[in-house]
């Protein structure tokens, strides 16, 4: 996270990151806790949170386990929370190479997509109470296309139009509805591409700012939208990608 924030700017405010327990979410997770946030996120399994727990720099409150394709898991961890004025979707998953498979392709679906509408509605009447804010964590891939990553392709690219929806959907709710696609952040989904040294070096090469980014510049993106200076944005999807786009 930047020092470009006042330390107090989400004091009180109580937040859920679901897949905050590694990654861009964990991230996110502890930007919030910096500053001033009661931070709960989750992971899909005991280990992914007993991790994350043990984690040097983990800064939630609670971390908790939840999958986000059962929606009755969902709507207990979300009631048993004392209020709720943030949430942000970054659970995910990618299954390079494999997602041509249907069974596979369903699942990747049922998780980014599928999951990511499940908090919502489950969250929708909490975010009214307090005129909340969602971001849903889309990609790069919400706007091109990967051959071996049918699902998690078309995943993001319907987070992206369902930000858009529920910004409509919601605004008479008072919550705001909107999105960040991060370019290439070097987090442990991202392990096998940077391993691959011809697959690096052309991500980087068509990267403007020619690095990839650290997930803590995903969180400062996560930070601005769920503050008060962007009041009058929703159904934004905004692109975090170093130029990636525009080159």
């Amino acid at each position: 996270m930047s020092d470009t924030w006042k330390p107090d700017l989400f004091a009180a405010r109580e937040v859920l990151v679901s897949g905050g327990t590694s990654g861009i979410g964990a991230a996110v997770g502890n930007a919030f806790a910096a500053l001033g946030a009661q931070v709960t996120v989750t992971g899909a399994t005991d280990a992914d949170v007993e991790a994350a727990r043990a984690a040097p720099d983990f800064a939630a409150n609670d971390a908790r386990v939840l999958d986000v394709r059962n929606i009755d898991a969902i709507e207990l961890a979300i009631a048993a929370m004392p209020r709720l004025d943030i949430v942000v979707n970054c659970a995910g998953m990618i299954r390079r190479g494999d997602e041509h498979r249907i069974d596979v392709f369903e699942d990747v679906l049922d998780v980014n997509l599928a999951g990511t509408m499940r908090i919502c509605v489950a969250a929708r009447s909490r975010l009214a109470a307090s005129r909340g804010s969602i971001v849903n964590i889309a990609s790069i891939l919400s706007f091109f296309a990967g051959g071996l990553v049918p699902a998690y392709s078309a995943s993001k690219g319907g987070v992206a139009q369902l930000t858009k929806s529920l910004a409509i959907a919601y605004a008479g709710e008072g919550i705001r509805v909107n999105a960040v696609a991060p370019g290439w952040v070097a987090t442990p989904l991202t392990g096998p591409l940077r391993e691959d040294a011809a697959r690096n070096a052309a991500i980087i090469a068509r990267t403007p700012l020619g690095r990839w980014a650290e997930p803590a510049e995903i969180a400062d993106a996560v930070l601005f939208l769920c503050s008060p200076a962007a009041r009058f944005m929703t159904g934004t999807v905004m692109l975090v990608d170093g130029g990636y786009s525009a080159a």
